[in-house]
């Protein structure tokens, strides 16, 4: 039962936190259509994307992420406090890495390796965001700014949207069912499978009908995130630095950093071709957003001993 609930718990806490940094740009660019169409799309990927881990990895759906993190015995009622936590402070917009604030809770000596993996991960999106955006910001990226798309480009570009964010939802699932499925038997049964997808397309489709709540004021406070376009070579962008790290390793990693240094770069290289300089108010939004994302790291740290110390 309290791996259940603690199931339940963690799935609203990361669909509600983290899937928005995958999903945001697809929410912005298709606010027009109905929450139950683009929560069909993205549950169709989710259930694509798990039911593949669970039948070549043996029944582990965190395709082989949770190696190191082994099913506590006995399975103490303070285990569900993390995501408790995390919804909390979901609620006030701070991005907090789930990764850090509940993997560390059970096995806090593999901390080291998500923290190094998940600074990489943000030095790669930065970096490779601002190469993109250095090459495109002045052409490209200019026109979709200054000029609104026309239907017969969104008939070009809605297909092409559809295929970056299916292939970034799903990179992005394979990084994060570790942060649910660790309250779950590391290999499934296939009635826990259909248990555990069945309240994840809930908790989704509850995401959806809400417009991603307060963490999708991060996605549209940045540049044109809004327009087709732009959203399809974002998320195209994100998927391909996912990629690469899904295949470096099976360490778990924080998505948050590497969304918050996709977004830092890109921003940066707008303003670098546009205006030839970058102005105090962005240097101070990349700086907010950073700034966050570290203190999400020291309050989930904090956290994992505080709440280990108090429950013992």
């Amino acid at each position: 039962m309290i791996m259940w609930l603690g199931f339940i718990l963690a799935g609203y806490s990361v669909v509600g936190n983290d899937s928005i940094q995958t999903l945001g740009t697809f929410l912005s660019s298709n606010e027009n259509r109905p929450w139950y169409v683009l929560w069909f799309f993205a549950g169709s990927i989710l259930t694509i994307t798990m039911v593949y881990g669970w039948y070549n990895y043996g029944g582990d759906v965190s395709y082989d992420r949770l190696a190191k993190y082994p099913l506590p015995d006995p399975f103490a009622w303070y285990y569900i406090l993390p995501p408790l936590v995390l919804m909390a402070l979901t609620r006030t917009g701070i991005p907090v890495s789930t990764s850090f604030l509940i993997l560390t809770f059970f096995s806090e000596k593999n901390m080291m390796d998500m923290i190094e993996k998940s600074v990489l991960g943000y030095i790669v999106a930065f970096g490779a965001s601002i190469v993109v955006y250095i090459l495109i910001a002045s052409t490209i990226e200019k026109r979709f700014i200054e000029s609104e798309s026309t239907p017969e480009e969104r008939r070009i570009w809605m297909p092409l949207l559809l295929l970056s964010t299916g292939f970034l939802w799903s990179q992005w699932l394979i990084q994060d069912f570790a942060n649910i499925f660790v309250y779950l038997p590391r290999s499934l049964s296939g009635a826990n499978l259909a248990v555990s997808l069945s309240i994840l397309l809930l908790l989704l489709g509850y995401i959806f009908y809400s417009k991603g709540g307060s963490i999708q004021n991060i996605v549209k406070s940045k540049t044109n995130t809004v327009d087709i376009r732009s959203a399809t070579i974002v998320n195209a962008v994100y998927g391909l630095v996912l990629y690469y790290f899904k295949e470096l390793n099976n360490v778990p990693m924080s998505t948050t950093w590497v969304f918050i240094g996709l977004l830092a770069g890109r921003e940066i290289a707008i303003r670098i071709r546009l205006e030839k300089k970058i102005s105090k108010t962005i240097a101070r939004m990349v700086l907010s957003d950073l700034g966050k994302v570290f203190f999400g790291l020291v309050v989930s740290i904090l956290l994992v001993f505080i709440i280990k110390f108090l429950a013992k």
